[in-house]
């Protein structure tokens, strides 16, 4: 039990990264465009997926048409376009709200996905404090901003949008391996991560920044260390660790720990600025995990 805790913990800790590496290099005018970090991730991790399968041919299945057609929508809404909506939301409303706004998906897939025994009023206590905190968080960032009030806005239609994308990604996902028990579990990871890796090639060449320039940058090895980063330890390896979790330990338990994601995105984010949250920030934190954490007891 103790190595399943260790492991889901470990996951959401990688899993946070995702959420400042954004701030780790220049971003917007004049630096890295959204595409191009979004594009450089998954390009990583559809190469390392690309790897696994070729050393493990012999003994692994190939996707069919209609297979890899499921792979490549699926990468769109779970990996690709889900992370791309993310980093546009983190560059116009900065990092607290946006992990925030993340942290609320275990809610929606319960509320979606909710088991017909479980009763509403039982689900009611967890989303008042989570919609709490969410709202002491945004009026924290928004006084703290006024001048950018329009970009903190469009920043919530991003990570709405994201939102919307990865929740309809567990939902589906979850459903379309449940309709097709011949798929190994490890095959169709690898399938996403090569779809998703074809992806973000074609995204990068469409709308990403020219190779040369990017070449011609003094922070260039910071942004290949954030992608390499992101790509293995964020995607590929933190997907092992919370399949140990999975193995280990209870749905229930395995949900709770989800919240180490936003938790360590927020403690990312803080070290990164050098700062102490204040203590509106701080109460909306505990709101926000004292909501996820009734939320999912009221479903067990």
């Amino acid at each position: 039990m103790l190595t399943g805790i260790l492991a889901g913990l470990a996951a959401g800790a990688l899993w946070g990264l995702v959420f400042v590496a954004p701030r780790m290099v220049e971003m917007g005018a004049g630096g890295y465009s959204s595409i191009d970090l979004t594009a450089g991730r998954f390009a990583v991790y559809g190469v390392l997926a690309a790897l696994v399968m070729l050393i493990g041919m012999r003994s692994r299945r190939l996707p069919t048409l209609r297979q890899a057609w499921a792979a490549l929508v699926m990468s769109v809404l779970g990996f690709s376009g889900y992370y791309l909506l993310l980093v546009l939301a983190i560059r116009d409303a900065g990092t607290e709200v946006p992990s925030l706004v993340i942290g609320t998906i275990p809610i929606w897939v319960m509320l979606l996905g909710k088991p017909q025994g479980l009763r509403w009023a039982a689900l009611l206590p967890g989303l008042a404090l989570t919609l709490a905190g969410l709202a002491l968080m945004m009026g924290s960032t928004h006084e703290a901003g006024q001048g950018a009030a329009a970009h903190f806005w469009r920043g919530m239609l991003f990570v709405s949008a994201s939102l919307v994308c990865w929740t309809a990604f567990a939902i589906l996902n979850s459903a379309w391996l449940k309709r097709h028990p011949e798929v190994n579990a490890t095959d169709w990871a690898n399938w996403l991560g090569v779809a998703t890796g074809l992806g973000a090639l074609l995204m990068w060449l469409v709308a990403g920044s020219d190779a040369s320039v990017l070449a011609a940058r003094d922070d260039r090895w910071m942004f290949v260390l954030l992608c390499v980063i992101a790509g293995v330890g964020s995607t590929w390896l933190a997907t092992i660790l919370w399949n140990m979790a999975s193995q280990r330990l209870s749905a229930s338990l395995c949900g709770q720990l989800i919240v180490s994601e936003t938790i360590f995105a927020l403690l990312y984010s803080f070290a990164w600025d050098g700062r102490w949250p204040t203590l509106v920030q701080l109460t909306a934190c505990v709101l926000f995990t004292l909501g996820i954490l009734a939320s999912i007891r009221a479903h067990r």
